[in-house]
């Protein structure tokens, strides 16, 4: 097995609000050995993985924490290649290059999770946080585009105010402070100028309520989410 089943199938239980001796009865499974499972004491067979998949409800990749969406969906590249080679794209009429699929993929998973978050501000409803949030995004993509852009020096300067040797140590911080004040905002210390939230304006999300607001954009949200925490854990 691994690391990610016994983690999911305790939050499943809980989620029910079922403990682990109900759940172990209507599984037809022992409370002790549930509770094996549980702690990744013991590997189950797969007949038990597709029996718990189905008690639950979900797919066997989301119990194996193959796919962050219940479903098991997961984008794959030829989700997208045949719209990266339709006729109108500029690389249609001569060879796909090797990054045509991944850039559109990609391309993919962050602009609809960009969706999935400007969808949560508008649900939030408060300037401040959608400016702050936004500000984050802005900077980011300054940041990368900068980069990109320095890739070759004999490009011109002139498109930007702050000089090479600079911008990147101060865009990094001007990103932390905004994020600082992202947090600040949701504990109600909101920093000069800016309201904090008022009680109860923040939505409850759980993969069920994003999956059901979002059903074409989640699975890209769930794969960025995935991706993202797979290189954190490399770190740790």
């Amino acid at each position: 097995m691994n690391n990610d089943f016994p983690r999911i199938v305790t939050l499943l239980r809980k989620e029910r609000g079922l403990s682990q001796k109900q759940a172990a009865l209507e599984l037809g499974v022992s409370q002790a050995l549930l509770s094996h499972y549980e702690k990744g004491i013991r590997e189950c067979g797969l007949d038990f993985v597709i029996k718990i998949a189905d008690y639950y409800q979900v797919s066997c990749d989301y119990l194996l924490g193959r796919s962050l969406d219940r479903s098991g969906y997961t984008p794959s590249v030829t989700d997208t290649t045949a719209a990266a080679s339709s006729a109108d794209h500029p690389k249609a009429k001569s060879e796909v290059r090797q990054t045509t699929a991944l850039t559109a993929m990609n391309k993919k998973l962050i602009l609809n999770s960009l969706q999935i978050i400007f969808d949560i501000l508008e649900e939030i409803d408060s300037k401040g946080l959608t400016s702050e949030v936004s500000s984050y995004l802005m900077i980011s993509i300054y940041k990368m585009l900068r980069s990109l852009y320095s890739l070759n020096q004999k490009n011109p300067q002139a498109m930007f105010s702050v000089v090479p040797e600079y911008y990147a140590g101060i865009s990094s911080a001007l990103q932390n402070i905004v994020e600082a004040s992202i947090h600040g905002l949701s504990v109600g210390k909101a920093p000069s100028g800016v309201h904090n939230l008022e009680g109860g304006t923040a939505p409850y999300l759980s993969p069920e309520v994003i999956s059901k607001n979002h059903p074409e954009a989640a699975p890209s949200l769930y794969n960025l989410i995935r991706d993202t925490e797979d290189k954190m854990k490399r770190l740790l």
